[in-house]
């Protein structure tokens, strides 16, 4: 009896970590059901003044399907979707798309091309304080980009905030059987 819970909760741990390989050992979380990667943009600092968001998002790939989130102070800030490039580099923010003020806020990536995020306060844009996200298609696995673009959904914006992790969830209770089961040991 033992060796065979020795055997599985190998197989368990197994699972796990293959589970964390397929996400693009970013972590367990980073991967959600439907394949995007959550991005916090500004990283632990999060959205600030002080931040240096464009050091930041040098060098990632945002890709259709993915998340980026915007944490900052609700008191202080606010972020403005712009909708155009030529908003974005002069800071031209009476026109925006959408306006987020909660201090937690999902952006869904449901289209490719460009995005433009502003801080709602001009001075703060002026400084530095914005972000462009190129957003490219999904590469399959014969190599071929999958586009996923619906003109209804990029008209109406993003997505209200809340985000469900079944991988998450699920890989929890493997780790907790599995834990169980090295306590039986």
């Amino acid at each position: 009896m033992a060796s065979l819970l020795r055997e599985y909760a190998a197989v368990v741990v197994g699972v796990v970590v293959l589970i964390a390989t397929e996400c693009g050992g970013g972590g367990i979380g980073r991967c959600e059901a439907a394949g995007g990667v959550d991005h916090v943009v500004g990283g632990d600092q999060g959205w600030d003044a002080a931040s240096d968001v464009a050091a930041w998002s040098t060098n990632r790939v945002f890709m259709v399907g993915d998340n980026i989130w915007f944490t900052y102070s609700a008191s202080q800030e606010s972020i403005i979707q712009l909708g155009s490039k030529e908003e974005f580099e002069s800071c031209e923010l009476s026109n925006p798309i959408r306006v987020y003020t909660s201090g937690l806020d999902r952006v869904r990536l449901d289209g490719a091309g460009a995005r433009y995020f502003s801080s709602g306060k001009l001075e703060n844009c002026r400084n530095g304080l914005k972000l462009h996200v190129q957003v490219v298609p999904q590469v399959e696995a014969g190599g071929q980009a999958k586009l996923v673009m619906n003109v209804q959904e990029l008209a109406a914006g993003p997505e209200p905030s809340g985000s469900t992790y079944i991988i998450t969830s699920l890989t929890l209770v493997l780790i907790g059987f599995a834990s169980l089961c090295f306590v039986v040991l």
